[in-house]
């Protein structure tokens, strides 16, 4: 248990009923009349939703532990992503729903935050970019502008993506693992 007085970025409270949210952002606020109040930003671990929720302050709220650890992604088991923890070397199988869309850009060997609350996996995150080689696209035809300069291209990962018509098969190129955008090339 913790006081709405200690919430900080990153916490992650136990609410409604065994529900895990994030606190995004947080602000205490002292009217001029009345009690104070904590106004909060929340996400939900799971599903992505944010919400605003005010506590009065002083109010116990309930804390979860979630422990992030930074592991390895090995291979795929059926529909199951196996990932190494680096330090103990343990195997941990995680399903396609608990990757999410992170399963779009992972190939063995990228590195990954997992995190987990009483030993099941909530979510596992990748870094914001991450370098990926372009497995196929058609050349690019000069004067197409219909597309707005781009065209698709498929990933290594299987994964199509739009990129500038001057991508050709082959090169390497850096994805926003966010949004999917396309960011640039890759110099070798």
């Amino acid at each position: 248990m913790a006081s709405t007085n200690d919430l900080k970025n990153g916490l992650v409270l136990k609410l409604d009923g065994g529900q895990l949210w994030s606190v995004v952002e947080f602000q205490h606020v002292k009217p001029g009349k009345g009690p104070a109040f904590v106004r909060t930003k929340l996400k939900n671990v799971l599903s992505g939703k944010v919400v605003d929720k005010t506590f009065n302050a002083g109010v116990k709220v309930e804390t979860a532990t979630v422990d992030r650890r930074d592991m390895e992604f090995s291979y795929m088991d059926g529909e199951y992503f196996v990932f190494m923890d680096m330090q103990t070397y343990d195997q941990l199988m995680i399903d396609r729903k608990a990757v999410g869309d992170a399963a779009n850009f992972l190939i063995e060997g990228f590195k990954a935050s997992v995190a987990q609350h009483e030993g099941e996996v909530l979510y596992v995150e990748l870094p914001a970019a991450v370098e990926l080689t372009i497995q196929h696209t058609d050349p690019g035809v000069q004067g197409d502008r219909s597309t707005g300069g781009t065209k698709p291209a498929t990933l290594e990962t299987g994964y199509e993506i739009g990129v500038p018509l001057f991508i050709t098969t082959g090169e390497k190129i850096k994805v926003d693992t966010r949004t999917g955008d396309y960011l640039g090339r890759v110099n070798s």
